[in-house]
């Protein structure tokens, strides 16, 4: 940032302001930070969806039929898309945005790809300050598309005010597809490529699992849509869903939103108490505790109190810049 007010850039949507501020928050930087804090009282006011489900599912080619619809309603977009990380080089493709070229001239959509980093959950670990970025440079409508990792990825509840969850027959056990968490996070559930055999047993599949859950009178029931992403078919009536979900939660949308802050909160504090301890710990005294651990003859339960025991004392006030 070269300029004496990167914060009003990116308020003013300067595109260049945006992608480098996205970029500080990435590499964990002073200065993204800086930017989170200039940023977040002129956030909370877009509306965020996010998109999980299997690779291979579509997830990419949905988002950018679906970011045509919500600019057909005027509406403004911010597109952040996770793509893995290589375990072995930290490297990612960050392909995902190569589907959405339709968009690249729309001034009104701005398109992200963000590596993973090795952060589990279907997510990076910058991505809710990302998200922060583009609330604060104006866009209504933000769109979070997952890594794809499949049953383990039900981070994205915690990030998103929508979680819809992309499913696709023909990919081997229907009901191995919706279990740990994955029914339980679905706000909408979208069976893709549903011109393929075996759709139709997808959805007979998702409404079962659906029905062994207790839903009151007033609940919101997640409905079960069907598309074609590549041919545009069923889009319209996803945005339809999204914006009835909307409607619908408006009354309960603080009360989730505030879960999303307690989540990212923690995940920051977890995250400054690691850094902390990194700067005060001295090398030798974790390397003896980790030694303990290694030889097994002492549990990491313990070995942990004992770490907490010696760091507390050195901690300092000051704040981590």
């Amino acid at each position: 940032m070269t300029t004496a007010d990167p914060v009003a850039r990116i308020l003013g949507g300067d595109v260049r302001a945006i992608a480098r501020a996205i970029s500080l928050v990435e590499d964990e930087t002073a200065a993204g930070r800086s930017l989170i804090r200039g940023l977040y009282s002129h956030t909370g006011h877009a509306y965020v969806v996010g998109i999980t489900g299997p690779p291979g599912a579509g997830k990419s080619t949905l988002v950018d039929r679906l970011t045509a619809e919500i600019r057909r309603a005027g509406l403004t977009v911010g597109i952040i898309a996770v793509d893995p990380s290589s375990p072995f080089t930290g490297g990612a493709l960050l392909g995902d945005r190569v589907r959405m070229n339709a968009h690249a001239a729309d001034d009104g959509v701005f398109i992200r790809s963000m590596a993973s980093r090795g952060h589990l959950g279907g997510l990076a670990r910058a991505t809710a300050d990302a998200t922060l970025v583009l609330d604060a440079a104006g866009k209504d409508v933000i769109v979070i598309e997952t890594v794809g990792v499949g049953q383990g990825e039900v981070e994205i509840v915690a990030a998103a005010d929508v979680a819809l969850v992309l499913l696709v027959p023909g990919t081997g056990d229907d009901v191995q597809a919706l279990k740990a968490g994955i029914m339980e996070i679905g706000d909408l559930f979208v069976v893709n490529k549903a011109d393929r055999e075996g759709a139709d047993r997808v959805v007979q599949s998702v409404a079962a699992n659906l029905s062994l859950q207790t839903f009151t009178a007033g609940d919101w029931q997640p409905p079960i849509l069907k598309t074609e992403a590549t041919a545009g078919s069923g889009i319209a009536e996803v945005w339809a869903a999204i914006e009835r979900f909307r409607s619908h939660t408006a009354g309960s949308q603080p009360q989730r939103r505030r879960v999303r802050h307690e989540a990212r909160l923690r995940q920051v504090l977890a995250q400054q108490f690691t850094q902390r301890v990194d700067e005060v710990l001295p090398r030798a005294e974790w390397q003896r505790v980790l030694d303990a651990v290694a030889a097994r003859t002492v549990d990491p339960y313990s070995a942990a109190s004992d770490l907490l025991a010696h760091v507390v004392p050195l901690f300092q006030t000051r704040a981590i810049p």
